[in-house]
């Protein structure tokens, strides 16, 4: 992770970047491991790392389908989503913050004139409340959340999506993704990714990986995006 830049990848320039939001640009990942913790310890069942990886990245819908089999509440995602969305919305209004580097980094893509947005694997309101509370209120032409498509990460169809709305194809497109997920939703579509790793020490087979947003050669690159 980090260390040198991928020679390919930093020597392209794309036509459209695409970001995520939780654990990407804001730093939602403690929030929602905060209320995955609280929904956990309802059941009287200890969450770590092992649980984490099961939901990280996935939309509302994806991770209740998990927890109906962990929690051993068939028939109850729609019951299990609902109470899980009350609870991370509590806590993101309350302490998320921008992650480093995010906010000048999307200065610097804005600057270089080329079209961009955030599609994240959060419904609407919530990714509405990540980005007011990470200071990106009003900042992306474009969004679209997970309750606003059919198929959500890892399914490339946000990617798809996204890309048609800011009128260029996936592979002149980059996106910026923390999870498995959204790596995976990215490549199906046909999308280049840098990965900012949320979770440590597992496998992150993007085009290149750094360890954050603040990383001096992602930075020298995204400078060097001259308008065109």
């Amino acid at each position: 992770m980090g260390g040198t830049a991928d020679v390919d990848l930093y020597g392209w320039r794309p036509e459209a970047v695409v970001f995520d939001c939780d654990g990407l640009l804001v730093d939602t990942e403690p929030c929602w491991s905060v209320a995955e913790a609280e929904l956990f310890a309802r059941r009287g069942l200890p969450f770590g790392i092992e649980e984490k990886a099961l939901v990280i990245g996935k939309s509302l819908p994806g991770a209740a389908a998990v927890l109906v089999g962990v929690f051993d509440e068939p028939g109850r995602a729609v019951e299990i989503a609902d109470e899980l969305l009350t609870l991370v919305a509590e806590v993101v209004a309350a302490e998320a913050e921008a992650k480093p580097g995010a906010g000048a980094l999307v200065e610097l893509v804005a600057a270089a004139g080329l079209p961009f947005g955030v599609a994240s694997n959060s419904p609407r309101a919530l990714l509405e409340s990540a980005l007011q509370r990470g200071g990106f209120a009003g900042a992306f032409p474009y969004s679209v959340a997970a309750d606003e498509v059919e198929h959500p990460k890892p399914a490339p169809d946000m990617y798809e999506i996204a890309c048609a709305a800011l009128g260029v194809a996936p592979a002149d497109t980059l996106a910026f993704e923390d999870s498995l997920t959204g790596l995976a939703s990215a490549q199906a579509a046909g999308v280049r990714v840098v990965g900012v790793p949320t979770l440590r020490g597992q496998a992150f087979p993007a085009d290149h990986v750094v360890a954050s947003l603040l990383d001096t050669d992602l930075v020298a690159w995204v400078r060097g995006w001259k308008p065109v």
